[in-house]
């Protein structure tokens, strides 16, 4: 199983922290079941960015990203060439390195 390793985050995963997921997982719940409360407000239907990642390692791995997550991306704060939205990843058989990114476009955090 891949090795997906979530990068220090302030609030969210202070220490960082590393785990195997399936291959052909969504990264979002798996992220979630790993005990990191990624926001999703829209429960994991693409359609905003709080679940927005940076993919560090492991990016050309993945699925190719749809129209409908491109268009949504192009929204979120700190976007890079390596941004993804979590909830449409499709973990493949490489090890990641994922980013989460210290803001979102969200006013409130969402209680999940």
């Amino acid at each position: 199983m891949p090795i997906i390793k979530i990068l220090p985050h302030e609030s969210l995963c202070p220490e960082g922290k590393t785990f195997e997921a399936a291959t052909g997982a969504q990264l979002c719940e798996s992220i979630l079941a790993n005990g990191i409360s990624l926001e999703h407000a829209c429960e994991m239907s693409c359609a905003c960015t709080t679940c927005h990642v940076v993919i560090k390692e492991g990016f050309n791995s993945l699925n190719e990203s749809d129209d409908d997550e491109d268009d949504l991306l192009d929204m979120a704060w700190g976007l890079t060439p390596q941004s993804r939205l979590a909830c449409q990843v499709k973990v493949a058989q490489k090890d990641l390195v994922v980013e989460l990114p210290k803001y979102t476009i969200n006013h409130a955090r969402e209680n999940h």
